[in-house]
């Protein structure tokens, strides 16, 4: 009898406990778009990405030249020319290959400059989120936007405008 007891007191209050939490939603695409610095700095980055991108397509390009012209000479060549071709043509396509490394490898280019310009930005955004999340009382705060489990939400439960007010983005 008194172990039931204790069991019902323990289920009680894990309900009650459970009913006190809150929680809210934020949607990160919505805040990001309303900042002004992000969009500016994802146009830095774009136009950076298109640049490498078209350098490394030049190397290419180049080095597909230099396979068709070998290609085309190569009943001319003697055999230590063709050997020397084979490797300026293997050079060329490593060189490219290296430099895509470069730009777009895990610690290349862009990452680091992605790192520089959004970084800060998505700090503020998560700090804000904090102090709103602290100020009401919220155990949790979840993001809309990045989870596709989420069917339904309320309206009444989004404070995203919230966060872009403490970021001084008024809506």
């Amino acid at each position: 009898m008194k172990r039931i007891l204790l069991i019902l007191i323990a289920v009680a209050g894990c309900c009650a406990a459970a009913s006190a939490q809150k929680f809210a939603m934020v949607d990160m695409d919505y805040i990001l778009r309303n900042v002004p610095n992000y969009e500016m700095a994802n146009e830095q980055i774009n136009q950076l990405s298109q640049r490498y991108q078209k350098e490394i397509e030049a190397l290419g390009k180049e080095s597909e030249t230099m396979y068709q012209n070998y290609l085309s000479d190569k009943v001319f060549l003697t055999d230590e020319q063709i050997k020397k071709r084979e490797e300026e043509i293997v050079a060329k396509e490593k060189e490219a290959t290296e430099l895509r490394y470069k730009y777009f490898g895990p610690e290349g280019e862009l990452y680091k400059k992605r790192q520089t310009l959004l970084k800060p930005i998505q700090d503020d955004v998560y700090n804000a989120i904090k102090k709103v999340a602290e100020e009401r009382g919220y155990q949790a705060i979840f993001d809309r936007a990045s989870s596709s489990e989420i069917i339904f939400a309320s309206p009444r439960i989004d404070v995203s405008n919230e966060v872009l007010a403490k970021l001084g983005y008024s809506k």
